[in-house]
């Protein structure tokens, strides 16, 4: 068995054998504040590669703190709502049960975002009243801010926020939060699955600085050109709207009402992830967090980078320029709580929902094999084989990133009749890009595959939401709806995509740079441990090696 075959059955025992964490190890302090940072899409090797013109937050957390160098995800759909869940939570999808941003319901024959929740008004920060409603009712395991919570009579204070509901939701988990914030295409929101109404400081902070006053800025890089990697004009990028592939990049048309292209460009740009920090602050101010008497929780997902990664690249000036002002954005924060919690009664983590593949145009330049797998090709291809058998008709419902169904009744119609399905999957083999095709009945994430690929698709595989084929595309190559789609994407189970940062300071937490294998999952269990509460559900493991004893 070679070393990353033993590494991945290692991990698929750690993490579906349950895991619990004991009292706060003797001598130790608990923190006064709980804070978990999530940068959108950040991989690992931005710290190695853009992090030596970091001078502050992102600084601090690197040098001051404990780096685990090589956490990864285990499991195979690495996007943005299981990978907040899985930090969220410290289990993988195959126990806590969010398998994608948004899958194919069966019973509903339709396609639902992972929070959507019609019982669950969404409540806006302004005018108006948006439709729809959002929730974590599919959270199959409690959070870590649900746990906290709990373990303190409901008293402790619970904050997060992000620009994406999603995210903002699954780090909070079923939390009776006091206040669950998100960016709603034009204003902010939350939803009545935490609120009764608008949560008064939200309120105040949002009228008081309102997004529309960044309209007409212009997003300059911030370092001296020569400190920038690569180019700034490079294969593949597709600007928003509005702007080109080089700085500088204006927000929206000075002097002009605020428009759909100004919040798009404000959410891809720097500016957004400053206003998130603005509204940690007044959430520090408004409620005290982390002076009184309990262990009070504050999680921000800064949430622009996914939105210039996909549409710049990993390469580009503006993901580096965009680090490196985050990097001045989190010192602000710190600093913050440094004033108002103190500088050793708080613990911090930092990590990644995923991570992101370069865009293939710029890897085929260099020789690499790249491209773009394309859905609708998979999705045609199975149905002309289906069809071809049964007659003319529509038999594949939805591809969702590698997840392929099948309309009610089709699947197991075309498992009945022999060698069908190894036709189907023989089909979709042939599209360009597509690595392997996976029969979902095959997996197991209770046991352990000697195949990495099979064992990252099995926890990433829950009972009647996963597809019913698996579609891996080849390594380099990203899933597109219908060509050319976006430069670039995420959610497989490569390096690129499962490597993101692993980083904890403060109280607790035994400095320094560890080689150990974790994972995202990790990261619960062992801010528990520093709390001192038990976390149930949990299929990560507490980082003994970096907890102060």
């Amino acid at each position: 068995m070679t070393i990353r075959r033993l590494t991945y059955a290692f991990l698929a025992a750690a993490l579906l054998a349950p895991h619990s964490a004991p009292a706060t190890a003797a001598g130790s302090e608990r923190p006064k504040l709980v804070v978990m940072l999530v940068v959108d899409q950040m991989r690992s090797d931005y710290i190695d590669d853009y992090g030596g013109t970091w001078t502050h937050g992102l600084r601090r957390l690197t040098a001051d703190g404990a780096r685990f160098r090589n956490a990864a995800y285990p499991y195979l759909n690495t996007v943005t709502c299981a990978g907040h869940a899985t930090i969220s939570t410290g289990a993988v999808p195959a126990v806590h049960g969010i398998i994608l941003n948004q899958w194919w319901h069966r019973e509903e024959q339709k396609e639902l975002a992972c929070t959507d929740d019609p019982a669950s008004p969404t409540i806006a920060y302004g005018s108006g009243q948006p439709g729809g409603g959002h929730s974590a009712k599919r959270l199959r395991v409690p959070s870590f801010a649900q746990t906290l919570d709990r373990a303190q009579g409901d008293r402790a204070h619970i904050v997060t926020i992000s620009l994406k509901p999603r995210s903002a939701i699954m780090l909070a988990g079923a939390a009776k939060a006091d206040a669950v914030t998100w960016f709603d295409s034009t204003r902010f929101a939350t939803s009545a699955a935490f609120s009764a109404g608008r949560v008064p400081f939200n309120d105040q902070f949002t009228r008081l600085r309102p997004v529309e006053r960044d309209l007409g800025k212009t997003w300059e890089r911030t370092l001296p050109a020569a400190a920038y990697k690569y180019k700034d004009d490079a294969e593949g990028e597709q600007p928003p709207k509005g702007w080109t592939r080089v700085f500088p990049h204006v927000l929206g048309t000075p002097g002009s009402a605020a428009s759909g292209e100004f919040y798009g460009h404000w959410t891809s740009s720097p500016f957004s992830d400053e206003y998130l920090e603005g509204m940690a602050e007044a959430a520090v101010d408004a409620l005290r967090l982390g002076q009184g008497t309990t262990t009070d929780y504050l999680a921000v997902s800064f949430s622009a980078l996914d939105s210039v990664g996909h549409k710049f690249g990993p390469r580009s000036h503006e993901v580096q320029d965009l680090l490196a002002r985050l990097d001045v954005t989190v010192g602000r924060l710190l600093d913050h709580l440094d004033g108002r919690v103190g500088r050793d009664k708080y613990v911090v983590a930092l990590s990644a929902d995923h991570g992101v593949a370069v865009i293939p145009e710029q890897l085929k330049r260099e020789g690499q094999d790249a491209g773009r797998a394309v859905v609708a090709d998979a999705s045609a291809r199975a149905d002309a084989v289906v069809a071809a058998a049964f007659g003319p008709g529509k038999y594949v419902a939805r591809v969702n990133y590698t997840n392929l169904y099948f309309m009610p009744g089709v699947f197991n119609r075309v498992t009945a009749r022999r060698g069908l399905l190894e036709t189907v999957m023989q089909a979709i083999g042939q599209v360009p890009g597509v690595f392997r095709v996976i029969d979902s009945r095959t997996l197991d994430p209770h046991a352990v595959a000697s195949d990495p690929y099979v064992q990252a698709a099995a926890l990433s595989e829950f009972p009647g939401r996963s597809g019913d084929l698996i579609v891996l595309p080849k390594m380099n190559w990203i899933w597109v709806p219908t060509a050319p789609g976006d430069p670039t994407t995420h959610g497989t189970s490569y390096p690129y995509d499962q490597r993101v940062p692993l980083l904890l300071m403060g109280t607790g937490v035994r400095p320094g740079r560890y080689e150990q294998s974790a994972t995202p999952a990790d990261i619960a269990p062992t801010l528990a441990k520093i709390a001192g509460v038990t976390l149930p559900g949990a299929t990560g493991r507490a980082l003994d090696e970096a907890i102060l004893k």
